[in-house]
C-alpha cells in the first residue's frame, strides 16, 4: 500500500535529483525524514473545550493523536502559568506522512483563499521547510458548521538534505507550490 506520492519519489524526484546534483550514492538523495504539525491555542488556553476541540479537530487532519503541549515557564503578561495546555503538537512520520503531505498539496493549499503558491525563504538552513496555514478549514475533513473558533496551525517538513537549495528543488519535485 504506497502512496502516489511515495512512488513519485522513487520513479521521478530520484533520478531528477541524482542528475541535478551528481550524487555518487543513492542514499545521498534527500527524502522526507518527517513533518510536525503543531496548533498553538493563544487567547483560549483558558477554556478547556477549546484544548478539546483542537485536539479532535487535528486527529481528523493528521490521522493521528497529538500531545497536548504544556508551559515550561511562568509569564504573568500572557496570564500564563507553568504546566498550563498552551496548544498540541503531533509527529507524523512513514505513510502517514507522506498521506498528510499529498492532501496539504494536491487538496488544501489550492483551497487558500487567493492562493499564488508559498514564500521559499522559509528554510532553516538545514534543508527543513516551515509553512503556517491561518485556518483548518482548508481541509477537506473538517466540516465547516462545527467548528467553534478559526485555528491556524505550523506544519514544518523535515528532510535530509544538507543546504536550503537542495531541499528546495526536493520539494518542488514532490509538488510543493512555490512562488515563482
Amino acid at each position: 500500500m504506497t502512496s502516489r506520492l511515495k512512488e513519485k519519489y522513487i520513479n521521478e524526484v530520484v533520478p531528477a535529483l541524482m542528475e541535478k546534483f551528481e550524487y555518487k550514492n543513492i542514499m545521498e538523495v534527500p527524502k522526507l525524514e518527517k513533518i510536525v504539525i503543531n496548533m498553538g491555542l493563544g487567547s483560549s488556553k483558558d477554556n478547556p473545550k477549546a484544548l478539546e476541540k483542537a485536539v479532535e479537530e487535528m486527529t481528523i487532519i493528521s490521522g493521528q493523536r497529538p500531545v497536548v503541549t504544556k508551559a515550561k515557564k511562568s509569564i504573568a503578561n500572557f496570564k500564563l502559568r507553568e504546566g498550563m495546555s498552551v496548544g498540541c503538537k503531533t509527529t507524523l512520520r512513514n505513510q502517514k506522512m507522506y498521506d498528510f503531505l499529498d492532501k496539504l498539496v494536491s487538496i488544501a493549499l489550492p483551497r487558500v483563499r487567493d492562493f499564488r503558491g508559498i514564500k521559499a525563504n522559509s528554510f532553516d538552513g538545514r534543508g527543513n521547510y516551515s509553512l503556517g496555514l491561518k485556518e483548518q478549514l482548508i481541509f477537506p475533513e473538517i466540516v465547516y458548521d462545527q467548528v467553534d473558533e478559526i485555528r491556524g496551525m505550523d506544519v514544518v517538513i523535515v528532510t535530509t538534505a544538507k543546504s536550503d537549495e537542495e531541499a528546495k528543488a526536493f520539494l518542488e519535485l514532490m509538488g510543493m507550490p512555490f512562488k515563482k
